[in-house]
């Protein structure tokens, strides 16, 4: 499906189409990590689009996305493949009720076969493939989990003891996403290509509006993005919204029959767009002097 792909403009219309508008840059670091089979670093502040564009990747490509979810602790395990303790306890107590002689050994064999392998996310990615495995968040990991998915991008394979060893027969299109919490070792992103994720202008933000939700007015919309990008600029909140609050904002707006932003509107629909209660208080008390400025 990859090497459908004539070129950039023709990537960036596949990603059109499933509503993620892509500027030149970042068509053309995709397209190269497509066609040279390179796993994409995206490094970038919550809520630039990173995990939506793996996803509309894969929505424009037609394959299927396998999302492995990075958290504090994460290990081999949850990102490879588990045994199902429960069903294999079972098999040997149905093993132990047909009255037969239990071979100890051939038990033993039975119990590591692929009907009780619970392949997690990198292995169903490499299983599946062609997929796009998005691993999300790598910044949360740790170093240890680091080295690991280095090895696995390495080759594209994993060994299960009990098993052998899978490899892909197509390597996955592998998206890699971090806030950038902590810096991500420099032997992974050698092995990635990179892009920093800016938040967007604000004549692309508002096409974004208008194109995810049409029902939202143009001059709606160019308000709720203009009025979004000051408060992400300007005014110093703990969570400043990205693209998904300015969606959420225009479309609460939408549902409430508002024809434009004002200081009332926008204040009884605050929860759409920031999440904090100090960044709630502060956007109350800046509401007026901002929309009028």
């Amino acid at each position: 499906m990859v090497t459908t792909l004539t070129s950039t403009s023709d990537l960036a219309a596949r990603l059109g189409a499933t509503g993620y508008l892509a500027d030149e840059s970042l068509a053309t670091i995709v397209y190269l990590a497509l066609q040279m089979e390179r796993p994409l670093l995206l490094e970038g502040e919550p809520g630039t689009g990173k995990t939506a564009l793996a996803e509309a990747i894969a929505a424009g490509l037609g394959l299927p996305l396998v999302r492995l979810q990075c958290y504090e602790g994460i290990d081999a395990t949850q990102a490879l493949y588990d045994w199902d303790f429960p069903r294999q306890i079972l098999h040997l107590r149905a093993l132990e009720a047909g009255g037969d002689v239990v071979d100890v050994e051939k038990a033993e064999s039975s119990l590591f076969d692929e009907r009780f392998l619970l392949a997690r996310p990198v292995l169903r990615a490499l299983r599946e493939a062609p997929a796009v495995l998005l691993v999300d968040e790598i910044d949360r990991a740790d170093d240890e989990f680091e080295a690991f998915l280095l090895e696995v991008l390495s080759t594209y394979q994993v060994t299960i003891p009990e098993l052998g060893t899978i490899s892909a027969a197509t390597p996955p299109v592998v998206i890699l996403t971090s806030n950038r919490t902590r810096e991500i070792h420099d032997a992974l992103k050698r092995r990635c290509l990179y892009h920093w994720v800016e938040h967007p202008g604000l004549e692309r933000e508002v096409q974004i509006v208008r194109t995810r939700a049409p029902e939202v007015s143009e001059q709606l919309a160019r308000q709720v993005v203009a009025l979004v990008q000051r408060l992400r600029n300007d005014e110093g909140l703990l969570k400043p919204p990205g693209v998904a609050e300015t969606l959420d904002w225009a479309r609460a707006l939408e549902r409430l029959g508002a024809q434009e932003l004002d200081v009332a509107s926008a204040a009884a629909t605050l929860g759409a767009v920031v999440k904090y209660r100090e960044d709630a208080q502060r956007v109350r008390a800046a509401l007026d002097r901002i929309l009028t400025t």
